[in-house]
């Protein structure tokens, strides 16, 4: 009841310069002697049940053993994804997109693995999650943008003319530095906008709309151009898509997988196809 009564506390807003303010919060509970007895110990595992209840969003948590071997895990994972990097570990390799009507390939999808020495091939989801939390994802987003376009840029000595779609985390969109790193990056390999399209999903987005549309707002000055991705498993927020600068919709495979039999995956795609094309957009099915 304590606990809850502090959160709900905290919940209260409060008016800085003019304007209210909600400072939610987050609580990591220890018990003496159960949880340790120093106090060094006591606030060391205070602090991670704490981040817990942060990632969480649960208010508040009581602290647990396997907090400390999940902390020293990730602590281990961090200094090899950082060895990763040092060590040309990461390789992109690249999915083709193919346009249905002229049954030709003019641009591929970037997709990052993880060769690490001893487990072989590392898929993106055992890493990318963890990177994205800890904002390590920013590092591995400048390498897959820098790797992108040195790729394109060896293609474009053979006159192989494809663009090139990365993904961007929500993480990236909250970054206000990012179209500086593509902008250097682009003047690096002398690069033209249609090298590259930016993958963006719409969770990412909706994480904090306002930041991710000013800084999605930068990138297209440019002329970088951007594509929704996994359309259909987000918010799908209409209201946002009419003013996000965006070029394309990748409706996402779990639509795509069984339409074929499955009515309505069916209607959902070609209402989709539809509401794409009626904005002026074009549809990638995954």
């Amino acid at each position: 009841t304590l606990f809850r009564s502090i959160i709900a506390a905290l919940d209260q807003a409060i008016l800085l310069e003019g304007h209210q303010v909600i400072a939610s919060g987050s609580i990591g509970i220890v018990h003496s002697p159960l949880h340790g007895q120093q106090q060094n110990a006591l606030l060391r595992h205070a602090e991670l049940a704490m981040y817990t209840s942060k990632r969480s969003n649960s208010g508040y948590v009581v602290y647990d053993p396997a907090f400390e071997a999940r902390s020293k895990q990730n602590l281990s994972l961090m200094a090899e994804l950082r060895h990763a990097l040092e060590h040309q570990e990461f390789k992109l390799f690249y999915q083709p997109k193919v346009d249905l009507r002229s049954n030709t390939i003019s641009e591929v999808e970037a997709l990052i693995r993880w060769q690490h020495p001893k487990r072989g091939i590392i898929p993106p989801d055992q890493f990318i999650p963890f990177a994205e939390s800890t904002g390590f994802i920013a590092v591995i987003t400048e390498w897959v943008i820098q790797e992108a376009l040195r790729q394109r840029h060896q293609w474009q000595q053979v006159n192989l003319g494809l663009t090139i779609s990365i993904n961007i985390s929500a993480r990236d969109l909250l970054n206000p530095k990012l179209p500086q790193v593509f902008q250097e990056a682009m003047q690096r390999y002398q690069a033209s906008p249609d090298w590259l399209t930016l993958e963006i999903t719409e969770s990412a987005i909706m994480t904090d709309p306002k930041s991710a549309l000013e800084v999605l707002n930068q990138l297209h000055r440019s002329g970088l151009r951007m594509s929704i991705d996994d359309f259909g498993t987000g918010y799908s927020s209409l209201a946002y898509l009419k003013k996000l600068p965006v070029n394309e919709l990748k409706i996402d495979k779990s639509f795509i997988t069984d339409m074929e039999n499955n009515h309505d995956d069916a209607v959902i795609v070609r209402s989709t196809i539809d509401l794409g094309h009626n904005m002026g957009l074009h549809v990638i099915a995954e």
